[in-house]
């Protein structure tokens, strides 16, 4: 190990950020100003710093949070605090979107110019943002702006979110926003209007049939109590009566699969995991929903944060895991300060912890802060950056269940997959399993956007049509299509609309069900503008480290780029060139990234003969 460290010092702000996540340095070597420890030729207690490498993420947020970027003083202390060679210091801060290593003002605000947002008009709010402020990346009164893949924030596109840095770090959201709004904020972000509950995100609210949505609007998502008078703790209960093999029967039986996109059967990842003889085993919760037009696990934690903890609490058991991970995405200021609340005070009533519910069972929740890294929601990717490295996809096998998070047996699910289990223990697998379909059981939540009258989550049990669940959200009078799974998923026809929304139903009709975007565009939205964002965010989100991705994602949106004023036979070499590197990428990068780059603009090519 090279531990090149440079001459450059911290700032005592730099310091004071580091040095409240991980303690006053005891050595010289850590930092200390200690004239009387000046021999810096040996690094004492190098194999305990180590072995803290995980907090390199935390410290770089401590860092950015505290003072707005990351300077080289900074980072070279935290890599000494940690024993970590600074050049992966460096390579890990620069692979997230949400740190800088280059000086910038205290505030910054992201605005959202995704797919949602570009269907509801970003890119006039960042003309008007250009005319009256500057140029996106100038720095003006104390701030500056810049564009941002999605917010999460897609039921109120467009969207923006200011973040301040300083010993108090505030974060407020805009949305809708106008240019005015998000240059107030961007002044002001503490005196930004409060955002509506996360109830207004539900539009089915109060209606019969919620499952998983009952509770958001209901109870106060602050008071433990609130949710324990509404059902609240009482799957975890029933889990510890029927015992870790018990509860991983009833998932099984259930026919739960995984919501995030590739449907794995969750009664087997947790069986296979419980299995292990290796130990500890971890939890993994991947609340990194980063997808264009995924909204439906932010809604869930804002609105139910108390829910996920017991769901993470009941898999923890099963799996035999004394340790979760709460993987969430950086840009969720909300749903954090409401499940660092939860978490808390869960812990305080001895629903976490030594001794969960006087049963012996041990188990307890960290939270790790994403930083604006698509990728990361690959399942080994986050092992990377909670382990403190670049968050780059593991080859697999060996897979998580055998080896994952710190080289011990994982269990990797993301919101939705978990918040079910709790009906499947209250209610029972078989009660379960006769919502949905045959091999798609239960309910879905379907984040629908775009060019709709009532956009917003929606949950809708397996096998409804897309054409019903337009009807709920309110159709635009010209409908061009249906982007269906977000960015690397297909595109749907006004006369496909009776295509079941399961699993199975929508892979026959040649799309995907994915996350549940349900991304709605009318005939005014540019298809091949759409296409080309599409290219530019698999561009930016391309970790590199695979070739087929790396390079085919680049020529993917050079092709677009030329395409996007061209027609007929103009077009016939590019589209051809599209075919080959889509192919390449899809048969040979290492993970869904590159695997998926090239399926939306496929289905547009095919599916709705975009540059014919």
């Amino acid at each position: 190990m090279d531990l090149r460290f440079g001459d450059s010092k911290p700032t005592d702000e730099e310091r004071a950020a580091v040095d409240a996540l991980l303690g006053p340095p005891e050595s010289a070597w850590e930092g200390a100003d200690d004239r009387n420890d000046t021999d810096l030729r040996w690094a004492r207690g190098g194999r305990e710093a180590r072995e803290r490498r995980d907090l390199l993420l935390p410290g770089l947020h401590a860092l950015n949070d505290r003072v707005g970027w990351i300077s080289e003083g900074g980072l070279d202390y935290l890599c000494r605090r940690l024993t970590v060679p600074p050049a992966e210091g460096y390579g890990v801060a620069t692979f997230y979107a949400m740190f800088a290593v280059k000086p910038r003002p205290a505030t910054v605000v992201h605005v959202c110019t995704d797919l949602a947002c570009a269907a509801r008009g970003s890119a006039q709010v960042c003309a008007e943002l250009e005319r009256d402020v500057g140029p996106a990346g100038s720095a003006g009164s104390g701030a500056v702006w810049q564009p941002s893949p999605c917010l999460g924030l897609c039921e109120r596109a467009p969207a923006a979110l200011a973040i301040r840095a300083g010993e108090a770090p505030r974060a407020a959201v805009v949305a809708p926003a106008t240019a005015e709004a998000v240059a107030d904020a961007a002044s002001a972000p503490h005196e930004a209007a409060a955002e509506p509950p996360a109830v207004a995100a539900v539009p089915q609210a109060g209606a019969d049939g919620l499952v998983l949505l009952r509770r958001v609007g209901v109870v106060d998502p602050g008071s433990l109590d609130d949710y324990r008078a509404h059902g609240g703790y009482a799957a975890l209960r029933r889990a510890f009566a029927l015992g870790p093999a018990g509860v991983i029967r009833e998932v099984t039986e259930a026919g739960l699969v995984g919501r995030g996109g590739a449907a794995f059967p969750t009664g087997r990842k947790w069986s296979a995991t419980a299995q292990q003889p290796d130990h500890p085993h971890y939890l993994v919760c991947n609340a990194d929903e980063s997808e264009p037009g995924t909204f439906k696990d932010r809604v869930l934690m804002e609105g139910d944060p108390y829910a996920l903890v017991e769901a993470m609490t009941v898999a923890g058991y099963a799996t035999g895991a004394h340790r979760g991970y709460l993987y969430l995405r950086g840009e969720y200021p909300r749903a954090l300060r409401r499940l660092r609340t939860a978490i808390d005070r869960a812990r305080a009533r001895g629903f976490l912890g030594e001794d969960v519910m006087g049963q012996g069972f041990a188990f307890d929740i960290e939270i790790r802060r994403g930083a604006g890294a698509y990728i990361c929601g690959e399942e080994t990717a986050i092992f990377n950056s909670i382990e403190g490295r670049r968050g780059e996809p593991r080859s697999k096998p060996p897979f998580p269940v055998e080896k994952g998070l710190f080289g011990k047996p994982t269990a990797v699910n993301n919101v939705e997959t978990l918040v079910n289990v709790l009906p499947i223990l209250i209610e029972g697998a078989q009660a379960y399993a006769r919502t949905g379909t045959g091999t798609s059981t239960g309910t879905k939540l379907f984040c629908v956007s775009g060019t709709v009258a009532r956009p917003g989550v929606y949950e809708l049990p397996f096998g409804a049509t897309l054409r019903e669940l337009l009807e709920l959200a309110g159709p635009p009078e010209t409908l061009r299509a249906v982007l269906l799974g977000g960015a690397a998923g297909g595109f749907v026809r006004p006369d496909e609309l009776d295509v079941p929304l399961t699993f199975e139903g929508t892979r026959a009709a040649g799309t995907t069900l994915g996350s549940g975007v349900v991304l709605v565009l009318d005939e005014g939205v540019e298809l091949p503008r759409i296409l080309l964002r599409i290219a530019e965010f698999f561009r930016d989100e391309s970790c590199g480290q695979c070739v087929p991705c790396r390079v085919g994602t680049v020529r993917q949106e050079e092709a677009l780029h030329r395409l996007k004023d061209r027609t007929g036979a103009a077009a016939a070499g590019d589209i051809a060139l599209l075919r080959e590197v889509g192919q390449a990428m899809r048969d040979a990068s290492i993970c869904g990234l590159g695997q998926t780059a090239w399926n939306a603009v496929e289905s547009a090519i095919d599916r709705l003969g975009a540059f014919k």
